[in-house]
């Protein structure tokens, strides 16, 4: 994946816009310059963060350490220090949300496809994946990590909130002090000020995807992110399932919002925020409330 021949780069009146996939998401770069050669150069920069943390992160490819991982049957990992970083921030994570967030509960997918259906898994099924889910199962001693045979670990919840932040810091160090805005697939880091002082401002899309704009934020620094479920779900006897779930259970969260965007320093940061208040559910408003955070309900 990736390559110059999968970048756009277009003008628009007053910045440059490069456009591109990754992480199965489109994925743009606003540059606030008057060059083409260096809106070119940060949007290249971009996009082959973005393509590394794919290469090396997705559980979909047999040729990075998720699969050596994943692989493992019950033998300890060796990782490098970027695996173990993450690694440890899933740990957090999962601390925070009193294991609500488990990086092992990917393999729950094999009982649930949230593609707009209506097929909801029988319990048994559930309790069956349930028995290979649970980080307290996990032996992590950096940098070696030992799974139990049959376990595994999807980066799918954090991934594209670090990949923001690594591509903004790349971008800012590229060209210091340019202004440009990160966006993968609505997580959005802005990188230093426009040259007329003015902010970026950044738009929340409508929780039903219709392109409508609910929200503008106007940012010269800092970052969004949007968790909700928009575009991945289950439709079953009139009610709606998020794709959202509570590794406990193996259940989707109920009475969550449809989407919750937060603002914050950093991606991640906003990212961390905006999962640990869906999988509060019904109390996700007031868990952001004490969080003291800037948030968008729909």
């Amino acid at each position: 994946m990736g390559g110059s021949d999968a970048i756009s780069l277009t003008r628009e009146p007053d910045y440059w816009i490069g456009r591109f996939v990754a992480m199965a998401c489109p994925c743009e770069v606003l540059i606030d310059s008057t060059t083409e050669a260096l809106a070119r150069a940060v949007v290249d920069c971009v996009s082959e963060c973005a393509w590394r943390i794919e290469r090396k992160f997705s559980r979909y490819r047999q040729d990075n350490v998720v699969h050596r991982i994943n692989t493992s049957n019950g033998q300890p990992t060796l990782v490098d220090d970027e695996t173990a970083r993450l690694l440890d921030f899933s740990a957090t994570l999962t601390a925070l949300s009193e294991g609500r967030f488990d990086i092992t509960s990917g393999i729950l997918r094999k009982a649930w496809t949230f593609d707009g259906g209506t097929h909801v898994p029988a319990q048994a099924d559930i309790d069956a994946l349930l028995d290979r889910v649970g980080w307290h199962k996990v032996q992590w001693n950096r940098p070696a990590l030992q799974l139990q045979p049959g376990m595994q670990i999807d980066f799918g919840g954090i991934g594209k909130e670090y990949a923001v932040d690594a591509a903004a810091r790349l971008a800012d160090g590229a060209v210091p002090g340019l202004g440009c805005v990160v966006n993968f697939g609505g997580d959005v880091a802005v990188v230093n000020e426009r040259r007329d002082r003015q902010p970026w401002k950044i738009g929340i899309e409508s929780a039903d995807r219709t392109g409508t704009v609910t929200q503008i934020v106007p940012l010269t620094r800092g970052a969004l992110a949007t968790s909700g479920d928009s575009r991945r779900f289950v439709l079953h006897a009139g009610r709606r399932y998020s794709h959202i779930l509570d590794a406990r259970t193996g259940w989707p969260v109920e009475d969550a919002p449809r989407t919750i965007t937060v603002a914050a320093d950093t991606c991640t940061q906003a990212g961390t925020l905006t999962t640990l208040a869906m999988l509060n559910g019904a109390r996700a408003e007031s868990f952001l409330e004490d969080s003291g955070a800037k948030y968008w309900l729909q």
